[in-house]
């Protein structure tokens, strides 16, 4: 870890995050200049403005990109907490709700709730992920075991193989769905931004902000588990019950996310390791950084996502395992050397 100074860190990180946003906003199949974007901004705020203020692409930034942009970030957000999470209480540096499967047993409760619903949209939707990503921790803490000698294997191996049995069930209720709401589907399952509304966009900021709160009074809890155990029972800390607590809070920022914008990978895996060569996410600072880098992170894969196919949109999915793949064959690599 490289010790840099905090303030130039979030005065960086900040600007970074302002031209994120409005780069997510001049992007796409229509391009709009920065100018306009930030002339739309101010217009919208503005009190005194007549109808020869309002710019053409004002629809467009408000309505379509806006609520997009937001979404994207919070879950960025959510996704890079929820891998900080696991990797602290699990002590496992390859820990990532996508490796352990949860996010697969997410996406198949969603699955199966469209199967017996007949409806991509419904209250429901949100409740099946958050119960497929519970079965999926169970599962994985149960074949996985305690030892922790041979739990970051053990795990990887065990969230690898749950992935696998989901999808392959996931499949297998797609194959007798309706043709016509596969496809759909399918590239729902791949991650996409494109359902984001601003009737939706409460929902998981509520989650996601709740969640990370959470994280923020339970700091020193995470910072002692981190010492193992033994260390972290002698501080007074109910250590099954804890880490208990702290898995089901993963398993419902997943399966928020799941259920709003699909399957989305290695997130979770590259941020929190990103932003640890830089501080120590233990601390308030640590926590927020994770937060916000996962947040950046998203709207340029959001951004890349529109822009690399013409009059195509690319899942986010897509890039996301592209980049996480990368990341985690060289993650592996420099271990091995280490080791």
């Amino acid at each position: 870890m490289f010790k840099v100074n905090h303030s130039g860190i979030i005065f960086l990180t900040l600007a970074f995050g302002v031209i994120s946003f409005i780069a997510s906003l001049s992007l796409g199949a229509a391009d709009i200049s920065f100018s306009d974007v930030i002339t739309s901004l101010l217009a919208s705020f503005s009190t005194d403005k007549d109808a020869s203020e309002v710019i053409f692409y004002e629809r467009i930034i408000w309505e379509l990109r806006m609520p997009r942009a937001i979404l994207a970030f919070l879950a960025g957000c959510g996704l890079a907490v929820s891998g900080l999470i696991l990797q602290t209480v699990t002590r496992n540096p390859l820990a990532d709700p996508y490796l352990f499967g949860i996010s697969s047993g997410a996406s198949l409760g969603v699955v199966i709730s469209i199967v017996l619903l007949g409806s991509t949209i419904s209250v429901i939707t949100p409740v099946a992920a958050f119960a497929g990503s519970l079965v999926a921790m169970l599962m994985l803490l149960m074949i996985s075991g305690r030892r922790q000698s041979q739990q970051v294997e053990s795990m990887l191996l065990a969230g690898v193989a749950l992935s696998f049995l989901f999808s392959s069930f996931t499949s297998l209720l797609l194959y007798h769905t309706d043709p016509q709401a596969v496809t759909a589907i399918l590239f729902w399952t791949m991650g996409s931004f494109s359902r984001a509304q601003w009737s939706i966009l409460w929902f998981p900021a509520v989650v996601i902000i709740s969640c990370v709160i959470m994280m923020l009074a339970y700091r020193r809890q995470l910072n002692a588990m981190l010492l193992g155990d033994e260390s972290a029972t002698t501080l007074g800390i109910n250590v099954n019950r804890f880490r208990l607590v702290m898995l089901v809070l993963s398993s419902l920022i997943t399966a928020t996310l799941v259920s709003l914008c699909g399957g989305i990978g290695f997130v979770g895996l590259m941020i929190p390791h990103i932003v640890r060569f830089f501080v120590s996410q233990g601390t308030v600072f640590g926590i927020m950084l994770t937060a916000l880098v996962g947040g950046i992170f998203m709207i340029w894969v959001d951004v890349l996502s529109r822009v690399v196919l013409e009059n195509q949109e690319l899942p986010v999915g897509v890039i996301t395992s592209a980049l996480g793949s990368l990341f985690f064959l060289s993650l592996l690599y420099f271990r091995k050397n280490k080791a």
